[in-house]
């Protein structure tokens, strides 16, 4: 199965790179990326390939990752390309709104890395090619933070939580508005009853009345 898609793999499932020598490249734009290459940390990787995709003319975004079973830090990554996917279709809630640009091609280029018992990061895929058009940013415009313009499943979630919550609170909103009508209605209907009661109850005494000034002349 293929390596950077298998969701059932521990931190053992990496093989090393066909008998090549391991090298430690951490911040060189202009080398490629290969199976094998290792990296003092995690961030070292994203720093790398971060300014490889710079370089080459296209933007990483920080994708998959796993997490050990033992103590649940994240041992494997896959950073890809930014038009990697596809954008899932959401129906318009207006017609006048303009549809959203198209940023998802499906591209498949990538690199997966993966922490080795040394403590090492190491390259165990890696695909070059891209589907798109590659621009290349000029050196003064790169970025200076990683993470700047590539958010993480974390600011995903964020994201994706926050918006829930608007839509929960104008649920929320709405069901507020109903409620209150209800309880309006209610509040009426209540004062009809209690005036039709009392009307009734003041026709008693009146008939009660009427009844004992007749008895009284007779």
């Amino acid at each position: 199965m293929d390596e950077s898609l298998s969701p059932d793999q521990n931190e053992d499932m990496i093989e090393n790179s066909d008998g090549k020598e391991m090298v430690t490249i951490e911040g060189s734009s202009d080398v490629e990326p290969c199976v094998g290459m290792e990296f003092e940390s995690e961030e070292a990787a994203k720093v790398f390939y971060d300014a490889y995709a710079t370089h080459l003319g296209f933007i990483m975004r920080v994708d998959a990752f796993r997490r050990s079973m033992r103590d649940g830090k994240v041992v494997w990554r896959r950073l890809v390309c930014n038009k990697e996917g596809f954008r899932k279709l959401r129906p318009r809630r207006s017609e006048n709104r303009k549809p959203r640009a198209v940023t998802r091609e499906g591209c498949k280029a990538m690199i997966v890395v993966k922490k080795e018992k040394t403590g090492k990061w190491v390259v165990t895929r890696f695909v070059k090619d891209h589907n798109h058009s590659l621009v290349a940013i000029p050196a003064n415009g790169r970025r200076s933070v990683i993470l700047s313009q590539t958010p993480d499943e974390k600011d995903v979630k964020i994201r994706e939580l926050t918006a829930e919550l608007q839509r929960e609170r104008k649920r929320s909103a709405a069901y507020q508005d109903q409620l209150e009508m209800v309880l309006k209605d209610m509040e009426d209907h209540s004062h009809h009853l209690s005036r039709n009661i009392d009307d009734i109850v003041q026709s008693v005494k009146d008939i009660e009345t009427k009844r004992a000034a007749v008895s009284h002349c007779l």
